[in-house]
């Protein structure tokens, strides 16, 4: 049966952009038929550890002598690499944090970009190549077409490792403005804010429709 594995991030269980668009993803996905199959992680309440060694890094056929990581860490790294191996999409929440990736999302991300693994190093095998991945990030401020474009330092690593470097199909959904109902100075933005969480709203359903 089909699967999707919903990947969360952010630290507000109650209001958070990113969970109520990757949720929107996940209902509108999973009602296209009963036969779809939704893994949940939600790596705030469940936090994956920082690496613990350098040797998780590499495909055990490329360690260094001596390089033996604890088998509790390594049992942990083939987990997530099996469960993202095993789903068909993947939805990933991704709020913007001090302008880059919560660091429980950059701790995933180092345990699934593996060399030799799920990124070419002695051969040029890309297992994931192909998978679709839909990235949605919210932002409190305003980014893509802006002067502080080059402050997002989400999205580009995300693609980067993801993209580029595995070869996932990425696509990117951003809500921006996102503090604009928070913060006074901002008040003005409001009504922006309210449009670009629909169209997030929008370009969700469509993604989840179409990848279904």
């Amino acid at each position: 049966m089909p699967s999707l594995l919903r990947l969360d991030s952010s630290a507000d269980p109650r209001s958070s952009t990113s969970r109520e668009l990757t949720g929107i993803f996940t209902r509108t996905w999973r009602e296209l038929t009963p036969e779809h199959e939704v893994v949940e992680r939600d790596l705030h309440r469940t936090p994956p550890p920082h690496l613990p060694n350098s040797a998780l890094h590499y495909a055990p056929r490329l360690r260094a002598d001596g390089e033996r990581p604890d088998p509790a860490a390594e049992d942990l790294q083939n987990a997530l690499l099996a469960e993202l191996s095993a789903a068909d999409l993947v939805v990933i929440g991704a709020p913007m944090y001090n302008w880059s990736i919560p660091s429980t999302l950059k701790a995933w991300l180092d345990h699934v970009h593996v060399l030799g693994t799920t990124v070419p190093f002695d051969t040029k095998d890309q297992p994931l190549a192909g998978k679709p991945v839909v990235v949605i990030s919210s932002r409190g401020a305003a980014y893509a077409g802006t002067p502080d474009i080059g402050k997002d330092h989400t999205i580009p690593p995300i693609v980067q490792i993801l993209g580029d470097s595995m070869g996932m199909a990425v696509s990117v959904v951003t809500a921006d403005l996102t503090l604009a109902t928070r913060v006074p100075a901002m008040a003005s933005l409001a009504d922006a804010a309210r449009h670009n969480l629909e169209a997030a709203k929008a370009r969700v359903c469509d993604l989840a429709t179409s990848l279904g």
